[in-house]
């Protein structure tokens, strides 16, 4: 026979798992009467509706860029070297300095020069001086010829003469020409507007016609270039319009991609495709006014190739991405969501997507509150965001 504590045990587990199944069977029948009654979030044909952000779809010219790095380049730079040889008596520019066209930069001894152009000069009148007496020998030469007081050879004799001394007065004013022009190579000026950078000698030291480091160098950066270069595929689109006369607007931004440095235009496509990347390399000119461009400076450039008339344009939140491609929730009158595919465009200013087909402008696009629709999915828009909508508003579900 069992003893007490035995049958007391045996009760006390019997109890156990009868409250056990009673507890079970609470939960499901909890979860069964929730589930046919629609009461979970986010179900089609549910009682409560899910709370969303919405905004609005509507039109808009959108501007079609094509985006790449790009290098910046000088628009011109220039090694100043002396063309004459000599002593470098003094610098007038300071290093960084901004220079103009033809400001002086650097003089050149000039008294040799100076010597040899007043030596040419003498020469130049004392040959005046011969040709003149000449001239009026072969002149009583002619008349005594009339006369037929004087052999025809003398007066050809004396004609050689006149002409001799006519081309020795223009190499005399050619020597002149010659030492007017060294003794203004004396002074150095500069062939270009631009900034100068280190200097490369200094003031005492010889300097000669043949020297290959310069005296300074100057690169101009108003305007200046940028190069980039684009996939082979763009090249129909970027002729199409250079061809037909139009500038191509150029944008170039920081490299952190948030700053705009300044606005250009397509300059220069190259006549050939790079056979190793299948790019074509492309160089655009800014003015750079505010000198926000530096040679050798990295940026991005943004290059627009056209204009979307009229598109339609959703906020970038709306936009989701899953395996099937692009697709936006888009709400009902009756306050329940469609999830709809699209075919995405070009993005818009900072928070707006062009939308090339699957929205109409006017439909209402989900925002917030994604991730927790599915389609028939009722929602309660507690903020919406449309741009043409200043005030929150609230849509109750059915």
């Amino acid at each position: 026979m069992k003893t007490h504590s035995q049958r007391k045990i045996k009760w006390r587990n019997i109890v156990f798992l009868v409250v056990a199944l009673l507890l079970i069977a609470a939960v499901l029948l909890f979860f069964f009467l929730r589930h046919s009654s629609g009461t979970g979030p986010g179900k089609p044909g549910m009682g409560i509706a899910t709370p969303v952000h919405s905004g609005t779809a509507k039109q808009a010219d959108v501007p079609v860029y094509l985006s790449a790095l790009g290098t910046v380049v000088a628009n011109a730079s220039v090694t100043v070297t002396s063309r004459v040889d000599g002593q470098l008596m003094q610098v007038y520019f300071a290093e960084g300095q901004k220079v103009a066209q033809g400001q002086l930069l650097a003089q050149i001894d000039p008294r040799s020069y100076q010597a040899t152009l007043e030596q040419y000069q003498g020469e130049l009148a004392q040959n005046q001086a011969l040709l003149k007496s000449a001239q009026l020998t072969l002149a009583r030469y002619k008349t005594l010829f009339a006369q037929d007081s004087l052999a025809r050879q003398d007066l050809e004799s004396q004609t050689a003469t006149v002409g001799q001394y006519l081309g020795t007065l223009k190499a005399d004013r050619a020597q002149i020409d010659a030492a007017k022009l060294n003794l203004e190579y004396a002074r150095i000026t500069a062939p270009v507007a631009g900034r100068v950078g280190l200097r490369l000698v200094d003031a005492g030291n010889m300097v000669h016609s043949s020297d290959t480091t310069g005296i300074v160098t100057i690169t101009q950066t108003q305007p200046i270039a940028v190069t980039f270069s684009l996939p082979q595929a763009h090249i129909p689109t970027l002729l199409k319009t250079l061809h037909q006369g139009q500038s191509l607007p150029v944008t170039a931004i920081d490299q952190d991609g948030t700053t705009v440095l300044d606005q250009g235009e397509l300059n220069f496509i190259s006549n050939e495709i790079d056979s190793d990347t299948g790019s074509i390399k492309l160089k655009a000119i800014f003015a750079n006014n505010d000198e926000h461009l530096y040679p050798n400076q990295f940026v991005n450039i943004r290059l627009q190739t056209g204009t979307l008339t009229g598109a339609t344009v959703i906020p970038a939140q709306a936009m989701q991405l899953s395996s099937e491609g692009d697709f936006v929730y888009v709400i009902k009158a009756d306050n329940t969501v469609d999830r709809r595919a699209v075919k995405s465009g070009p993005v818009f200013g900072d928070d707006m997507q062009a939308v090339l087909s699957g929205v109409a402008p006017g439909e209402r696009v989900v925002t917030e509150g994604i991730d927790r629709l599915n389609t028939g999915s009722k929602v309660s828009v507690v903020n919406a965001t449309a741009a043409n909508t200043t005030e929150s508003k609230s849509v109750t579900a059915q």
